[in-house]
């Protein structure tokens, strides 16, 4: 009994906090009807937060993909005009829960936003980590770096783009990360890596592309993983850069958020 009451006071104070009036009401052009609360709308997006969720994500979606919304005050706005002669689908009200997008594998660990739109992602955040080289690469280096010791931090960003997502949560990705080593032995070693890649359901990516260096211009393989915390992504990877009589082997961690 106690617990019914708690439950019934938590979900008397949500509606006082967010009473029905301040709802909109977006129509989708497969008939969806869902409620929201509409922030924004440009040339291509309608942004929203979900009614039952006014604090959570932000979610995109196509405007060509929105019929009407009607809004709190009552007045509405056909965003994408039906053809003549059609109607809307009789889909049904949703109500509290925006219209649903495919679910997500068991255990799937999505990247912040992954599971909320079609719409493409971008992620950027910081990259630190550090490098060992191999006795002949090590060798190389010494050639332009004089001293270098085979053990170096790397510091630097990462930015990376979701190209696509099948509904089975296989994503496709594109990734460019700027780092600089040695900065703990006094050297300024600059590179920059490219890579194309996939990322499955549960977080684990892998990824190929070049490298580029002051040695030159060499292929990267990486793999890794990601956790993703309070709407922050934590990846972990693990890079090899063969070549050179030898390899460059990177561990990097760092985080990520979505951005616009």
């Amino acid at each position: 009994m106690k617990r019914l009451l708690l439950a019934a006071a938590l979900l008397l104070t949500a509606l006082l906090a967010h009473p029905a009036a301040a709802q909109d009401l977006l129509t989708r052009r497969d008939g969806t009807e869902v409620l929201v609360k509409v922030l924004e709308i440009t040339p291509e997006l309608v942004k929203y937060h979900r009614f039952d969720n006014p604090d959570g994500p932000l979610i995109s979606v196509r405007k060509t993909d929105v019929f009407r919304i009607k809004y709190a005050n009552g007045t509405q706005e056909i965003l994408t005009p039906l053809p003549p002669g059609t109607t809307l689908p009789a889909t049904g009200l949703l109500g509290t829960a925006p219209a649903p997008t495919p679910p997500l594998p068991a255990g799937g660990n999505p990247v912040p936003g992954d599971e909320l739109s079609q719409e493409p992602v971008h992620l950027s955040g910081p990259r630190l980590g550090f490098t060992v080289l191999t006795d002949g690469v090590l060798n190389r280096a010494r050639d332009h770096v004089s001293d270098l010791n085979p053990f170096m931090t790397q510091f630097g960003w990462q930015f990376e783009s979701r190209l696509f997502r099948l509904p089975n949560g296989v994503s496709g990705l594109v990734e460019l990360v700027p780092l600089v080593g040695g900065l703990e032995q006094g050297k300024f070693i600059p590179s920059v890596s490219g890579l194309l890649g996939l990322r499955g359901p549960n977080g684990l990516e892998f990824g190929l592309g070049p490298n580029v260096t002051p040695l030159g211009a060499d292929i990267v393989l990486a793999v890794g993983t990601s956790f993703r915390s309070n709407g922050i992504n934590f990846p972990i990877n693990l890079a090899v850069v063969p070549g050179h009589g030898g390899a460059r082997i990177s561990l990097l961690i760092g985080f990520n958020s979505r951005h616009n």
